[in-house]
């Protein structure tokens, strides 16, 4: 029988989410704040908070969703 050792990973290979170029955010709903949509951003580009008009389920309504941390 042979045995196979696997690779031991570094753990500085993972990225860091703090300094990440393209971090995920949270839209919520501007009128009844219900976080509806998870989505990246590409921080060089749009270094504010983003706001984008998405349909809310919860007001059945296309409404302004803004980025929340």
């Amino acid at each position: 029988m042979l045995c196979v050792q696997r690779p031991i990973r570094s753990s500085r290979s993972t990225p860091v989410a703090a300094t990440d170029v393209r971090p995920k955010i949270t839209l919520a709903c501007v009128e009844c704040k219900e976080r509806n949509y998870i989505t990246k951003k590409n921080r060089r580009n749009n270094p504010d908070r983003m706001e984008m008009k998405k349909h809310c389920p919860r007001c059945n309504a296309h409404t302004a969703h803004r980025e929340t941390r």
